[in-house]
């Protein structure tokens, strides 16, 4: 138990002494212009705002009855 708490303080020591590390005139870079943060601020940009039902073009398949396998295979096999 001493030797996992004695591990995750050097760690955590480590660490803080790591961020001082960095060069003194340190800047941040900027981030690049991205299309979608200028979508938002351009009001000529809209969006379909339509309802699309999900179940559009969709067809009942329901079972058959049972049949002989045999049967169904050969009506499926390449040969036919």
């Amino acid at each position: 138990m001493k030797i996992e708490f004695l591990l995750g303080a050097v760690a955590l020591t480590l660490g803080a002494c790591a961020q001082e590390l960095r060069p003194l005139p340190y800047t941040e870079t900027p981030l690049p212009p991205v299309a979608a943060q200028r979508a938002v601020a351009d009001p000529a940009v809209v969006s379909p705002a339509g309802y699309a039902d999900p179940l559009a073009g969709y067809t009942y398949r329901g079972p058959t009855g049972p049949r002989d396998w045999r049967t169904v295979n050969e009506e499926q096999s390449e040969a036919n």
